[in-house]
């Protein structure tokens, strides 16, 4: 692959898109649907499920430490199984992504709309939605710096306020409730376990521009690794101070805001509401961020047009791979439902990622080292691709057919463009 792109990214850099990705809106509705699923034991189920999805997050980090060009998950299924299945394996994660850009954009409005109501609904919602999106991709055009400064800054704003209510939260923390157990939910650990495994989806998108990092191999496996457990731990903690404070945590709307008002008064509340809504940004730009690359990667393989592949000479970032991916996120942000384009989202990321864990098993099979050495080895990547599959098995019909539609689109596209290419 002929890189382009500048090689100005580091391990901190690749922890804020790591963990833009995986805190986003999902810790500020979480806590009221995972107390009312699993009660005081909630928030050992945010550590048991942070390990489940180690498996694919490790297995990641591993695939990292073999590549170092741009695309992530589409590098890798290219060396490993072809042309065809790395096109659909990015364009599904794409999928994923623009879908979910799409979706959290439109909670980020709800969010502002706590604070400002004239932005809740009708014109004012769609014109706040435009806004938002012109704004993201004016930030990612002006260069990779100016990008990375975006996240870097929106990191910083979302943690200090959480960090500031663990702070305050932990001389509330009813340890006897929380180390109880008696609301483990033993018969129900499937629909537990379903419900927060979304809270650890995102990571991805620090894997996508290892071609602008200084040191890929070394620093995206750091990130990933270091990232997983600062976000296990701050789940657990938050989940466990929020069940401490709020007696009635299941009928919260919006429990983080909720406990902060009973720990800090209304300045509290106040604080986590806008913590929630940079939260949301700075998920939105790291999506916004890692996407537009998966297309750029897709047209240097030339799966795509060569149009996506085209960069700012002054810039150095992807210009039309970042003005497509504003154009299709704000017409799905303008006329989809959160709840459709939701559900995308996640079952096309968790295709894309079993492509990947598969990826990583070839690479194993294929190392030159003893069988039982190899064995020992593939248990990280076949327990990371049976959670895919089991997450993926707990779909709709509905679901699947909607994903598929998307699986033809994208085969007709890359067919167009190998015929453009011949």
């Amino acid at each position: 692959m002929n890189e382009k792109l500048n090689r100005s990214i580091k391990t901190i850099g690749f922890s804020a898109l790591a963990i833009n990705g995986l805190i986003g809106a999902g810790i500020f509705a979480l806590p009221a649907a995972a107390a009312e699923s699993s009660g005081s034991f909630s928030p050992w189920m945010f550590v048991i499920c942070g390990l489940l999805m180690s498996t694919v997050i490790l297995s990641f980090a591993q695939l990292a430490s073999h590549y170092s060009n741009t695309g992530g998950p589409v590098v890798y299924a290219q060396e490993a199984f072809g042309p065809i299945v790395a096109f659909q394996t990015g364009w599904l994660l794409y999928i994923g992504r623009v879908t979910g850009l799409a979706a959290n954009s439109n909670a980020l409005i709800i969010y502002l709309g706590l604070l400002f109501p004239v932005f809740a609904d009708g014109f004012m919602h769609s014109v706040a939605l435009t806004a938002v999106i012109l704004l993201l991709t004016a930030s990612n055009v002006f260069g990779v710096r100016s990008a990375m400064g975006t996240i870097s800054v929106l990191t910083i704003l979302k943690l200090a306020p959480l960090l500031l209510f663990i702070a305050v939260g932990v001389t509330w923390f009813d340890v006897e409730q929380i180390f109880s157990m008696k609301d483990a939910p033993i018969e129900n650990v499937s629909a537990s376990l379903l419900l927060l495994v979304y809270a650890f989806v995102g990571f991805e998108g620090a894997v996508i521009p290892a071609g602008e990092a200084k040191n890929p191999k070394k620093d995206i496996p750091r990130a990933l690794m270091q990232t997983l457990v600062f976000t296990m731990i701050l789940y657990f903690l938050i989940q466990s101070i929020s069940v401490s404070v709020l007696s009635d945590i299941v009928s919260s709307k919006a429990p983080l805001s909720d406990a902060a008002g009973i720990m800090m008064g209304s300045w509290g509340a106040i604080l986590l509401t806008i913590t929630a809504i940079l939260s949301i940004t700075g998920n939105l730009a790291s999506i916004f961020f890692a996407a537009p690359r998966m297309t750029y990667a897709l047209s240097i393989e030339k799966s795509l047009p060569v149009w996506f592949g085209r960069v700012n000479e002054k810039s150095k970032v992807p210009t039309h791979s970042i003005y497509f991916f504003a154009v299709l996120a704000l017409v799905l942000a303008l006329t989809g439902s959160f709840v459709w384009l939701a559900i995308i989202s996640s079952l096309a990321r968790l295709i894309g990622f079993a492509v990947c864990m598969a990826v990583l098993i070839k690479i194993k099979i294929q190392q030159q080292k003893p069988l039982f050495e190899r064995g020992l080895q593939m248990l990280l990547p076949v327990a990371g691709l049976t959670v895919c599959i089991w997450l993926a098995a707990q779909a709709k019909s509905q679901a699947w057919l909607l994903t598929a539609g998307f699986i033809l689109l994208g085969a007709v596209l890359y067919y167009l463009a190998k015929r453009v290419d011949d």
